[in-house]
C-alpha cells in the first residue's frame, strides 16, 4: 500500500491531517504511519515525511495542529519569518545594477527605452518572501527526536519527496538512490520551496523549487515500486461558485467580485486540478493491476475556498471541516469504493461512518457532539443531496424544447 499526498500550503497540510484522520478511522486494515510507501509533494512533503518516520497521524495532529508553541506546535509564525538574508543579498546588488542601467540608458536614451535599460534591476527582486529555512529547521528538530530519522537510509519505510530543479524543470525524487543522501527535512525545504513564497533550496550546486511544477502528485512513484493500493490526498479543486450558490453556501455567484486574490486563487486551482485529472486517468490505464483511490474537497466547498490559512484558530476549525467532509465523501461512495478496497483486504466501518457524533480531539480520538450541531449539519447534508440530485435528474431526463 502507499500514500500520495499534493501540495497546498499551509492550508493543504491542515485539510490533510484531517482528512487522514477521517480515513484511517474508517479504512478497517489502513494504519497510515506503517504503509509500504509514501510520496510527498509540495506541503504534502511534510505530512509523508512525518509517516515515514512512524509518527502517527492523531500525534501529527496533536503537535501540528492542536499543540501550542511551546509543545513544538507548526504554528504560522515556522511559514512567514521574512526571509532578511534574501532581502540583503539581492539589496547588495542593486548599485551596480543601478549604475550599469544608467550608463546605458545615458549612451542610448533613443534606441533603448526607459523600461528596457532598467530591466536589469529585477535581478535585484528577491526571490522569495519568507525564509525557508525555519521549516528545515523545525523539521531537523522533529525528526532527530528519539525513535525518529532525518536520514532516509534510516527509515524502515519508503519515502519520496518530490521537487522541481529550476535549472532543468525536471522533476527529482528525493529518496531514490543518487538523491537519498540529503537529510530528509532539507527535502522537504526543496519540495515546498513555492516559487515567489519561498526562496530555491540550494542542494549539491543544484537549486530546487516546488515539486508540484510538473505533476500534482506524482502517485507513479508508489506504483512504480510495485503499490497495488494508492491512497491519494488531493486538497486543491477548483470553486464551482453557481453550485454553492445554488445550495446556499457561496458568498459569490461571480468570482471575479471577490477581486484579484479570489481570481488567481481559481486560476491556480483551475491548473492543478486539471493536469492531476490527467495524471490520475494515466494512472488507470499504465498500472492496470493497481487501484488509485482520491480524495478531495467538493467543488463547491466554499469553506475550504475563502479559508485564512494563516489563522490558528481557523487551522482547527479548518482540519475538522476536512475531517467531516472526508466522512461524507466515504460514505456516499463507498459502493464505488468497497470493491476497489475489498481486493487489498481493506472494508469500511460503516458504523464510524454513520456515527453522526463522531469529532476530532486530542488523545481521545471521538466524543460526541452537541445534538443540535448533529442535527444542523444533517439539515446541511440533506439540502445538498437534494440540489445534486435535481442536477442529476436535469442531465438525465432534460425537459423537451
Amino acid at each position: 500500500m502507499g500514500l500520495a499526498l499534493a501540495g497546498g500550503g499551509p492550508f493543504g497540510a491542515i485539510y490533510e491531517i484531517g482528512a487522514l484522520l477521517a480515513l484511517e478511522e474508517a479504512l478497517d486494515g489502513v494504519r497510515f504511519h506503517d504503509l509500504d510507501v509514501y510520496v510527498g509533494v509540495s506541503a504534502g512533503s511534510f505530512l509523508a515525511a512525518a509517516l515515514a518516520n512512524g509518527i502517527p497521524i492523531s500525534e501529527i495532529y496533536g503537535i501540528f495542529i492542536e499543540g501550542d508553541e511551546a509543545e513544538g506546535a507548526l504554528t504560522p509564525e515556522v511559514f512567514m519569518r521574512p526571509a532578511l538574508r534574501e532581502y540583503l543579498q539581492r539589496a547588495r546588488t542593486v548599485p551596480p545594477l543601478l549604475a550599469r542601467s544608467l550608463w546605458q540608458y545615458v549612451r542610448r536614451p533613443l534606441s533603448r527605452g526607459a523600461l528596457e535599460s532598467f530591466a536589469a534591476l529585477g535581478r535585484a527582486i528577491p526571490t522569495g518572501v519568507f525564509d525557508n529555512d525555519t521549516i528545515r529547521q523545525y523539521l531537523a528538530a522533529v525528526f532527530t527526536q528519539p525513535g525518529r530519522t532525518d536520514d532516509f537510509h534510516r527509515l524502515k519505510h519508503r519515502l519520496y519527496l518530490v521537487a522541481t530543479d529550476l535549472d532543468s524543470g525536471e522533476s527529482v525524487s528525493f529518496g531514490r538512490p543518487g538523491h537519498d543522501r540529503v537529510p530528509i527535512s532539507q527535502a522537504v525545504q526543496a519540495s515546498a520551496a513555492l516559487p515567489g513564497l519561498f526562496p530555491p533550496v540550494e542542494i549539491d550546486g543544484h537549486c530546487f523549487v516546488d515539486g508540484a511544477l510538473r505533476k500534482t502528485l506524482h502517485a507513479s512513484e508508489a506504483l512504480d515500486d510495485g503499490a497495488k493500493l494508492v491512497i491519494c490526498v488531493n486538497p486543491i479543486v477548483p470553486y464551482d461558485a453557481g453550485l454553492a450558490a445554488e445550495k446556499g453556501k457561496g458568498r459569490h455567484r461571480r468570482l471575479v467580485e471577490g477581486g484579484l486574490p479570489v481570481v488567481l486563487s481559481q486560476t491556480f486551482r483551475a491548473i492543478i486540478h486539471s493536469r492531476m485529472a490527467v495524471g490520475i486517468s494515466k494512472y488507470r490505464g499504465q498500472y492496470r493491476d493497481a487501484d488509485v483511490v482520491l480524495f478531495e474537497p467538493d467543488a463547491d466547498d466554499s469553506e475550504i475556498f475563502f479559508t485564512n490559512i494563516f489563522s490558528y484558530s481557523t487551522r482547527k476549525r479548518l482540519c475538522e471541516h476536512a475531517y467531516q467532509r472526508t466522512r461524507r465523501d466515504l460514505l456516499r461512495r463507498r459502493y464505488e469504493l468497497e470493491p476497489a478496497l475489498a481486493r487489498h483486504g481493506v472494508s469500511l466501518r460503516l458504523d464510524v461512518l454513520r456515527d453522526a457524533t463522531r469529532v476530532i480531539t486530542l488523545g481521545t480520538g471521538n466524543v460526541a457532539r452537541p445534538a443540535a450541531a448533529g442535527l444542523s449539519e444533517s439539515a446541511d447534508d440533506l439540502r445538498e443531496t437534494l440540489v445534486d440530485l435535481r442536477r442529476w435528474l436535469a442531465r438525465k431526463y432534460p425537459a423537451p424544447a
